[in-house]
């Protein structure tokens, strides 16, 4: 029997790695909009579970957001002078009040245990479309990663997108909502403050995309050096009798340190730039809590506005600027999210170990010959294994090739 390698002799690599090109592809960054899409295909699985998600986060923020309105009503009806107050009517709007919080606080709570039990099952289904591809998978993928990255893909990175899943959804969820509300009540209240408020939302928006181009590919960054220091980690310890053997301690010492420095480097400055975010969105929506205050005064003192209306629109504008102000604290999140996903679905994609040639032979009685006739090979077309390499395995023999790639040599004309 003789066998020779994938490819004719003298050239050809493994066939998942013949095109430089397509290495080149999976390893491009997936963009946004795509990312969103593949996540999006997961959550279109269960849509009835996002649905019941979506219908419990509408009840929970109208409920929420009628309670300002309510307050106005009851401040309204104490009066600026003594022996104004209504009683009857203060307790009536706190009773209503108190119902419609405490309602709001229990769909709040059921909306939070859907959401975990729809972002487990999506991871599930994740887990198991990367665990069926690696199962697909040439050995040269495994040749050319470690062994502690490809696990912290499916840990760590798949449980960031897991956490963004069950809580950050949850968050763009009730903030477009409680935007969108808490606009309508401002306007109805007071068209002329909420133009006040408007004068800093662009600053918020402006704010938030800056920082947010800043502090993705620093995200992206720290999960790439995470999943080497992983694989480094997971490679050293499976190979410590060796290492102790050549006593190479010292030297593995010093290269888990520089790949420890990398990761913590990485770490520090995603989360320190991310953290920006939320302070900076706090400012805005202070300076205009203060614009909203100023102005209100005045509209009060010339008579334009009662003391409960100022009240409820102080409500509803900080409810209008908290989601915005909560958004921009999800996005270093967000950021974190989709550089744990853009490395999911990158191992996903990977191209799956070709079939064999329809014409293959089938090996029939093996009697233990094997034949090498001047093979180049390699997993990568920058390094080459084997360079023009012809060898006879005897049957019943054992045979081991060791030590480094030897030099290319010019091909021998005979065998």
């Amino acid at each position: 029997m003789r066998a020779n390698l994938p490819g004719t002799p003298k050239n050809n690599y493994a066939a998942a790695e013949t095109s430089g090109d397509k290495r080149k592809l999976s390893n491009a960054p997936v963009e946004k909009k795509r990312i969103l899409r593949r996540l999006w295909s997961y959550l279109y699985r269960y849509k009835l579970l996002l649905v019941l998600a979506f219908l419990l986060v509408i009840a929970s923020e109208l409920l929420a957001l009628w309670g300002p309105n309510l307050s106005g009503k009851a401040i309204d009806a104490f009066g600026i002078g003594p022996g104004q107050c209504d009683f009857p009517v203060v307790i009536r709007y706190v009773l209503q009040m108190v119902v419609f919080y405490v309602s709001s606080a229990i769909l709040a709570y059921l909306l939070s245990i859907v959401m975990i039990f729809l972002s487990r099952r999506i991871v599930t289904a994740m887990r198991r479309d990367v665990f069926q591809r690696l199962s697909e998978l040439p050995v040269s993928y495994f040749d050319r990663r470690q062994t502690g990255d490809i696990i912290s893909v499916i840990s760590y990175d798949i449980d960031t997108v897991n956490a963004t899943l069950s809580t950050d959804v949850v968050t763009i969820m009730k903030s477009s909502i409680t935007v969108i509300g808490a606009f309508v009540m401002m306007f109805s209240i007071s068209p002329k403050l909420v133009i006040v408020v408007l004068l800093t939302t662009p600053l918020s928006m402006l704010t938030t995309r800056f920082i947010t181009k800043k502090v993705r590919p620093l995200f992206r960054r720290r999960s790439a050096k995470l999943g080497e220091l992983n694989g480094f980690v997971e490679e050293m310890t499976g190979g410590q009798k060796t290492i102790k053997a050549y006593r190479r301690e010292e030297v593995i010492l010093n290269r888990f340190d520089k790949k420890n420095e990398a990761a913590i480097s990485s770490f520090i400055k995603a989360e320190c730039f991310g953290t920006v975010t939320g302070p900076s969105m706090n400012f805005i929506n202070n300076l205009s809590l203060s614009l909203v205050s100023l102005f209100g005064a005045l509209l009060y003192i010339s008579g334009g506005i009662s003391l409960g209306s100022i009240s409820s629109f102080v409500l509803y504008s900080r409810k209008f600027a908290g989601p915005i102000n909560e958004f921009a604290n999800v996005i270093s999140e967000l950021q974190s999210a989709f550089a744990a996903a853009e490395r999911v679905f990158r191992l996903i994609d990977e191209e799956p170990e070709p079939p064999d040639a329809p014409d293959a032979e089938v090996l029939c009685d093996p009697r233990g010959e094997v034949v090498f006739d001047h093979v180049r090979f390699g997993y990568t077309e920058d390094k080459t294994i084997l360079g023009d390499f012809s060898l006879r395995a005897e049957p019943g023999k054992l045979v081991a090739i060791v030590g480094p790639p030897a030099p290319e040599r010019p091909p021998s004309s005979t065998s």
